[in-house]
């Protein structure tokens, strides 16, 4: 139910929301350690959010994906580098000159948790389960560069005309419709690996939404889960099943949920937690700690504005760009996050993509109009009330309930009740998968998400945003924007440099009318215990990769 309010004019009252720690070589493998490995190899992690999905298929989220990517793995694994490397894969594939085909070949050794062979079927039947309409798969959209990917999605072709086949038990060919550059990156995405059919249909609506409800062909098997969006506490526990168990150093990573920073710095410094996120005072105040890690992410935070109705005020741009101009970014990542988070220039993180002609940065090329100007924001507002017809609006701003989130939300509340007479901001922090639940049914006036990159080209975020994609849940739509995205992914998909300049097209058109309103480009804040080395994190795809971490003494 939307809550946005507004009051009209002369009426009274109110009439209706890739870095690592430890060091690691271009394989993964450990090149800093040089002590003695500690006899008990146990990581204890926090993290902020509850994980809302344990399926492949249907997890759409940083907290999942991290999971899933240590205790699944696809036919690629990135490695400390952010590079995708073979793993499920014997080697790299074999591309057609067009890079239309791909061929590879599997490991024969790799296997599922409970002794079944990994092989070409559960790539097959993983990907045509994730594309299928029944399944529901928010992520759907990604395997669009895969043959009729889309129309199966639409319930036009039948799942098993999907460019995806086995050749042979350890042998796939992958067919698609164009030339994708990012494709690589795709095959070490959690949405590609693959699923064990007999145990999918075992255990029907049941599959992986417990632990045991589920197999595994990672580092690690999931252990303790008891439920999406409500389990506080899970473990990774190595899996002797594993074709590289042997490169595997940690037994057991017990993963807790701890929202408030305060709670998370007095566990690390109690020694009950190796690794906790901190924000605010508190990130700064152990800036200069020997634990402290700063961990720069392809992720944007960022406020989308629910237009999905006729009368819904955010279609007016003036209000938009009003409510954008009055957030003072800086003063935010500065004073408010402390973590070194970087105020937004635009939709897309800085350091993720660069130009193929002249390595630039994509934030450099596309330039910026977003900035911080109370006069300007009122010159919007006044402009937004005499095209609506109103002289106040009251809205709320939904958000996750993290510590930082929250803190975040506070001061873009006061930065707009401050600047726009007349404008009630309420806050509505709720737990990550109801806010998720919420933003995806489109309850909300305004909602604080954000995105981060499932792989490293500004696509990752431009796509987000076309007319119809599940992920604009705010429903902002522009026929030139479309235009230019669809223009990178097929057109222009075999050509850099044209491509290039469509995404930047792309990027400017949804700016210019604050289509979303990008606040900041997260850094995260961590301490992360001394002992604990070979930790990998990659700033676009899933974030987090134990496979090599270790504890020494």
């Amino acid at each position: 139910m939307k809550k946005w309010a507004f009051g009209l004019v002369a009426v009274c009252g109110v009439l209706l929301a890739g870095c690592t720690t430890g060091g690691t070589s271009n394989t993964g493998e450990s090149t800093s350690s040089n002590g003695t490995a500690a006899a008990e190899q146990i990581f204890n992690v926090v993290v902020q959010q509850e994980m809302p999905s344990a399926d492949l298929s249907l997890a759409t989220d940083t907290i999942s994906f991290s999971a899933l990517n240590n205790v699944y793995e696809g036919l690629y694994r990135l490695d400390a580098d952010s590079k995708p490397q073979p793993a499920g894969a014997a080697e790299l594939a074999e591309v057609s000159e067009d890079g239309l085909i791909y061929r590879l070949k599997l490991r024969e050794d790799a296997k599922w948790s409970n002794g079944d062979p990994v092989t070409a079927a559960d790539y097959v039947y993983g990907w045509q389960r994730t594309v299928k309409a029944e399944t529901g798969s928010e992520y759907a959209y990604l395997f669009a560069p895969v043959k009729n990917a889309e129309s199966i999605t639409a319930g036009k072709t039948d799942p098993s005309e999907l460019g995806i086949k086995a050749v042979s038990e350890y042998e796939l060919e992958i067919t698609l419709e164009k030339a994708t550059p990012y494709f690589d990156y795709l095959l070490a995405f959690p949405s590609f690996f693959p699923q064990n059919q007999g145990i999918v249909e075992e255990k029907g609506d049941q599959y992986a939404t417990t632990s045991d409800n589920s197999v595994y062909n990672g580092p690690f098997v999931l252990t303790g889960f008891d439920g999406p969006g409500t389990d506080t506490e899970w473990s990774y526990e190595k899996n002797d099943q594993y074709w590289d168990q042997e490169n595997v150093k940690l037994q057991t990573i017990n993963v807790s949920v701890v929202k408030e920073s305060a709670t998370s710095l007095n566990l690390f410094q109690d020694g009950q937690a190796d690794d906790v996120i901190l924000t605010g005072e508190l990130a700064q105040q152990m800036a200069n700690d020997e634990a402290f890690v700063s961990e720069p992410l392809a992720r944007t935070s960022y406020i989308e504005l629910n237009q999905r109705e006729e009368n819904s005020p955010f279609r007016n741009e003036d209000l938009r760009k009003a409510i954008s101009y009055a957030i003072d970014r800086d003063a935010l990542v500065s004073s408010i996050l402390g973590d070194g988070s970087l105020a937004s220039t635009g939709l897309i993180p800085e350091g993720m993509t660069f130009s193929p002609t002249d390595n630039k940065d994509f934030v450099e090329d596309a330039g910026s109009v977003i900035e911080y100007n109370e006069d300007k924001a009122k010159e919007h507002w006044e402009k937004a009330k005499a095209a609506l017809g109103i002289d106040s609006l009251d809205f709320e701003i939904l958000a996750s309930d993290t510590d930082s989130t929250k803190k975040a939300i506070e001061y873009v509340q006061s930065a707009i009740e401050s600047t726009l007479d007349g404008v009630k901001v309420s806050l509505s922090p709720v737990p990550f998968s109801v806010r998720l639940d919420r933003s995806n049914n489109g309850d909300f006036d305004v909602v604080m998400g954000g995105w981060g990159a499932d792989y490293a080209d500004a696509s990752s975020f431009t796509d987000l945003f076309v007319t119809g994609n599940s992920y604009n849940r705010g429903r902002w739509s522009n026929p030139d924007y479309d235009a230019a995205v669809n223009a990178a992914a097929s057109t222009h998909a075999g050509d850099p440099e044209a491509r290039w300049q469509d995404l930047l097209e792309a990027e400017k058109i949804i700016m210019a009318e604050q289509g979303v309103i990008p606040v900041y480009q997260n850094v995260e804040a961590h301490l992360r215990a001394p002992k604990v080395k070979g930790v990998v994190s990659h700033g676009a795809g899933a974030q987090y990769d134990y496979k090599w971490a270790s504890i020494e003494e």
